[in-house]
């Protein structure tokens, strides 16, 4: 795995383990919404389940595809940067996107089997990363439904990001369920 990409995994897997922890921390609460059409905690964590998965998926595709992979320029940067600081913001909320939305069930499973699920899901995208072409690094490789395409590094600043904007809303939810 690239040293660049190896230190972002890290990154994405510390923040996880935070997340969980976080979570599980609330003990049954983390099945109580904080409000009507509000996420619990434990459906935040399938949510990101739910999306590493789709990524996973998505890039594995687009890693068979031999052809096609446009080298990502200035403004794909841009985009990446303007996505990260959106997901930064404290007061920023986003609609998850439909496709997404249609997955997600009514009541999360345990806590114990998402955190089973995001593990595989994980290991999957580490044996990704560690297989990923040196040749693709510099290239459009991922569709952000808002931002757009995004190289490899940028999928994995935006999983990160992801993940720590998930951590603010957790940390919303347990004070209003406490």
């Amino acid at each position: 795995m690239n040293n660049r990409l190896h230190i972002r995994f890290e990154q994405l897997e510390q923040a996880t383990t935070r997340m969980l922890n976080s979570v599980a921390e609330l003990g049954e609460k983390a099945y109580q919404a904080p409000g009507e059409k509000q996420w619990s905690a434990a459906q935040v964590v399938q949510h990101l389940v739910i999306s590493e998965t789709a990524i996973g998926q998505y890039l594995e595709k687009k890693l068979l595809q031999e052809e096609g992979h446009q080298r990502a320029g200035i403004g794909t940067f841009l985009k990446s940067k303007l996505l990260r600081l959106a997901l930064r913001l404290p007061f920023t909320r986003f609609r998850a996107p439909s496709f997404l939305d249609k997955l997600m069930p009514a009541t999360a499973p345990p806590l114990s089997d998402l955190r089973a699920e995001w593990e595989a899901v994980r290991r999957r995208m580490e044996r990704l990363l560690n297989e990923f072409p040196g040749k693709l690094v510099n290239h459009a490789i991922f569709k952000h439904p808002r931002s757009g395409m995004l190289t490899i590094q940028q999928t994995l600043d935006f999983m990160l990001d992801h993940i720590l904007h998930h951590q603010q809303q957790i940390e919303r939810i347990k004070k209003a369920v406490s």
